[in-house]
């Protein structure tokens, strides 16, 4: 079975759970801190494809949240 991630997303993935831990990674605008483990993965894949990495498209689901707001 193939990669569902490249291994440039999965260390960025790693990045951000260990900044979640140490309690320095913050969210988009508020800049609130992060104590939510999916909400972490959620960024380190953000930047993963923000840097061109092999990660695929964001769920419906939650783009579908988001246009409503």
């Amino acid at each position: 079975m193939a990669r569902k991630y490249s291994r440039k997303a999965s260390s960025s993935v790693g990045r951000a759970m260990k900044k979640r831990k140490k309690g320095t990674l913050k969210s988009g605008r508020s800049g609130r801190k992060v104590k939510s483990r999916k909400q972490a993965i959620a960024i380190g894949l953000s930047e993963a494809r923000k840097k061109g990495a092999k990660v695929p498209k964001k769920s419906k689901s939650s783009k579908k949240r988001k246009s409503k707001r």
